[in-house]
């Protein structure tokens, strides 16, 4: 699955999913094989850690360096 990771500090919170006309791209083909692959366990373990930590930027208020980049909702 494509989806638009959101990291904090290389760490995956969430993400949103890529709509079906991103798999016909082949930029955005070309751009998702040069990145890591997340697997769905691992995603999990990292938002946990997150939240653990009380730096989920979802459910804590952080000082954010860019939080134009954040997710909308």
């Amino acid at each position: 699955m494509l989806v638009l990771l959101y990291c904090i500090q290389g760490i995956p919170f969430t993400f949103d999913e890529l709509p079906s006309i991103a798999y016909d791209n082949p930029e955005v083909l070309e751009l998702a094989k040069k990145e890591k692959s997340w697997e769905v366990e691992e995603m999990y373990r990292a938002s946990m850690y997150l939240m653990a930590e009380e730096c989920h930027p979802m459910m804590y208020e952080l000082e954010l360096e860019n939080p134009e980049l954040m997710p909308l909702e």
